[in-house]
């Protein structure tokens, strides 16, 4: 597949359309209403998808239903953005049977985290497109902050991060392409035709309630696979919810990824507010960024 020539969609204004889609969990009338409202708010069109509230066990709507909603939001050239209701379990199922034609020729923002992290992934691996993981609907009500900051990312407002500094930083500065996401998905994409090409690139990660032990399995697929040895940054958002057997793993799962990266010099931020915890702050994945870790971690997007 070739690459779009325009690699960052265009952001939106007031009059808008936002697409909401269920491309994996289940999603109730209830969950998703907040988040419209507040969309209407900011000036937006909400348009969602025909099976959005469609129910098969834990997904919403059969494989065959969450595809034909979802590539039709991808050929709407209408739609300026659109946004995973909820993550879960499921887009794996889908990916190979959309057509990004439409996509390519009318770009919009992809915007999700989690699950959506294997869309955020297959649109840079094939077409250079920018995405957004961000905040999404059935997360609206944890933490404003992080829906002030979605609408500002949406509307293209210049904005950069500087957090505090955590322990286990490794100091430095570095800038390159940032891509990455959910580090479970991204380790079941290995060796499938939506795998990243992390060389020279500045990797973000993140994850939820996984056992110890394996983090340090993914962690060690990605070191042997030669994902973290041309990096030129790691960003580490929440690892949230951890768990241990009853035998202890004997590491926190920021040791576990500070001793895979050990060899490597480049700079590795710790404690990005994004992920599954209460805070998410929306990323341009795809686009250049300049981060410095010193005594306060600066992220700036190019």
């Amino acid at each position: 597949m070739q690459k779009n020539l325009q690699t960052r969609p265009s952001f939106l204004k007031p009059g808008d359309t936002i697409g909401i889609v269920a491309p994996a969990r289940k999603i109730s009338m209830e969950e998703l209403k907040p988040a419209i409202e507040i969309f209407e708010k900011w000036g937006m069109k909400v348009k969602l998808g025909k099976n959005i509230y469609a129910i098969d066990n834990q997904y919403a709507g059969s494989d065959e239903e969450r595809c034909a909603d979802f590539q039709k939001m991808l050929d709407d050239s209408e739609l300026k953005a659109i946004i995973a209701a909820r993550g879960g379990y499921g887009i794996v199922r889908i990916i190979d049977k959309l057509d990004f034609s439409g996509f390519i020729k009318h770009p919009k923002w992809i915007a999700g985290y989690s699950d959506v992290t294997v869309l955020h992934s297959h649109i840079h691996k094939h077409f250079g497109i920018e995405t957004l993981h961000c905040t999404m609907p059935i997360s609206f009500a944890k933490n404003i902050e992080s829906v002030t900051l979605l609408k500002q990312a949406l509307f293209g407002e210049q904005f950069s991060y500087k957090i505090d500094a955590h322990p286990m930083n490794r100091n430095g500065e570095a800038e390159g392409e940032l891509l990455g996401g959910n580090l479970s998905l991204l380790y079941a994409l290995a060796a499938t035709p939506s795998d990243l090409n992390t060389d020279g690139k500045i990797l973000f990660l993140e994850d939820l309630d996984e056992y110890l032990y394996h983090i340090d399995r993914m962690m060690m697929q990605l070191k042997r696979s030669g994902k973290l040895s041309k990096l030129k940054g790691l960003v580490l958002g929440g690892f949230t919810e951890m768990k241990d057997n009853t035998v202890p793993f004997g590491k926190t799962a920021e040791e576990i990824i500070i001793d895979a990266v050990k060899e490597y010099n480049y700079p590795v931020c710790f404690n990005f507010p994004a992920g599954h915890g209460e805070k998410n702050f929306p990323l341009y994945l795809g686009r250049k960024v300049q981060i410095s870790v010193q005594e306060k971690t600066l992220l700036k997007f190019l």
